[in-house]
């Protein structure tokens, strides 16, 4: 069993919740730095060949825009990622960082490089040659997309492991059936995005007439070409998910439908506006359209980082770790010794509960359910259970991956889910000062008995065979 840690409480903001803002933000400023990279360096070369007379004072000004905001705030929300998850998750991160570690470890010597070719660069490049300084923005760029190349394999993993379950082959979890489609659809959209950012920044340089500025917009909506290729890219993408993802995202979520829906919305209107209005008729787009232009970009980046990570329930990493970081070997056993027998970390504001078997509830939800719901806040088990009686309730958490397929097995035992029920009735009832123990030896048994219908497998396990569990390391 993997070591158990307790999960940070954010009060009525959902722990999941937490970490997904500051990830949305920071791969949407990640993106940009990587398209940012190839775009200087195509300005420069603009620069150096004499095809825009105003290339060289865009490069200038575009890299300060890239170091301020994304070197900065791109840095900072990077730390938060890995602060935040290992309180949310650290089991999952845990297990990238055991199977990945010498990847990783690639990865940030790229990202330093990238780092200090751009400060250098920024710092000197009025000092240098054409050609010296077109080869610190390939340096930077090149360095860019490589961390871009490796983080990818090892987030793609996490939905389709493929036959790296069965070899545990480095190569085979990284270079997984997901990877070529997230890659390129990846690299597309940091071009998409410094593309934005440039109409953004041209419209900022007053020094220029209106003419000087469409010619530079002009030249960069050139980034934006490859935008068709991602309608092609995104059913590629589908067709590698795992059917059972794959079904949540046409229809079987409704949450992720809709995201999925707004994000091809948005791509299709910014890629529509960008191709006929850029590209074609090569209009001039001022900064309060760009900055809108970016805006929907930005939306169709997080709805499509919400339906990439809601794609893997009940999955945090395919058939190696639930949402919950219980692996799903370990349920059958959890059934019969507890899920709570190797959490040594006591229950928050103990005093509080009326009985012992409260407090056992209370660290119940922590190990189960506290990494993607709240008590009351949002997704809030009180809420999600509102209407159901006590009996309601037994069966649906018994059976818990048939009522919502995309939710693990319960992994505890009868007596751990009836504590479990009562902490969220007495939670709902507004923490009574007093509440009576539920032991009834035949609301034990048919709990027992509905644990049993239900199985320790994953839902639909018979219709998806992939689903059948596989035994971690």
């Amino acid at each position: 069993m993997p070591d158990v840690y307790p999960i940070n409480d954010y009060g009525p903001l959902m722990p999941g919740l937490v970490m997904g803002g500051v990830a949305i933000v920071h791969v949407f400023l990640a993106q940009f730095a990587v398209g940012g990279g190839l775009l200087l360096c195509y300005f420069q070369w603009l620069a150096m060949t004499g095809r825009n007379p105003h290339a060289r004072l865009f490069v200038a000004g575009y890299f300060k825009a890239l170091v301020l905001i994304s070197f900065v705030l791109g840095a900072l929300t990077g730390v938060g990622i890995w602060f935040t998850a290992i309180q949310v998750s650290p089991a999952t991160i845990g297990a990238m960082v055991l199977h990945f570690h010498w990847l990783w470890a690639t990865e940030w010597t790229f990202f330093c490089l990238e780092i200090a070719a751009g400060y250098m660069f920024y710092r000197y490049h009025s000092r240098l040659s054409d050609r010296a300084s077109l080869a610190l923005l390939a340096v930077y760029a090149a360095a860019a997309w490589t961390s871009l190349f490796i983080i990818n394999g090892i987030i793609s993993w996490q939905l389709t492991p493929g036959a790296w379950l069965e070899t545990r082959n480095l190569a085979d979890g990284f270079f997984n059936p997901s990877f070529w489609p997230s890659l390129l659809f990846r690299t597309i959209v940091a071009t998409t995005l410094a593309s934005l950012v440039a109409c953004v920044v041209v419209n900022t340089m007053g020094q220029l007439d209106r003419e000087a500025r469409r010619s530079l917009i002009n030249r960069a909506a050139y980034l934006l070409i490859p935008m068709v290729l991602m309608p092609g890219l995104g059913l590629w993408f589908l067709a590698v998910m795992p059917a059972d993802s794959r079904g949540w995202v046409l229809g079987g979520s409704p949450a992720m439908t809709l995201f999925l829906n707004l994000s091809v919305a948005a791509s299709l209107a910014i890629g529509a506006y960008a191709l006929v209005g850029l590209v074609v008729r090569k209009l001039y787009i001022n900064g309060a359209t760009a900055t809108l232009l970016l805006m929907l970009a930005f939306g169709a980046t997080a709805a499509g980082e919400f339906v990439r990570e809601g794609a893997r329930k009940p999955y945090s990493i395919r058939h190696v770790l639930y949402s919950n970081a219980i692996r799903p070997e370990e349920v059958a056993r959890l059934r019969e010794t507890g899920c709570l027998a190797d959490d040594p970390y006591p229950v928050r504001r103990r005093g509080e509960f009326p009985n012992s078997q409260l407090e056992r509830g209370a660290l119940v939800y922590r190990r189960l359910c506290a990494v993607c719901h709240t008590v009351k806040g949002v997704n809030a088990v009180t809420d999600l259970m509102e209407h159901w009686d006590a009996d309601q309730m037994r069966m649906n958490i018994a059976k818990l991956q048939q009522t919502k397929p995309f939710m693990p097995p319960f992994a505890g035992t009868p007596q751990e889910l009836e504590a479990l029920v009562q902490f969220v009735r007495w939670s709902a009832a507004g923490h009574a000062q007093t509440w009576p123990v539920s032991d009834d030896p035949e609301t034990l048994a048919q709990i027992s008995k509905w644990l049993a219908e239900a199985g320790p497998l994953p839902a639909n396990s018979q219709r998806y065979p992939d689903l059948e569990v596989h035994a971690g390391e």
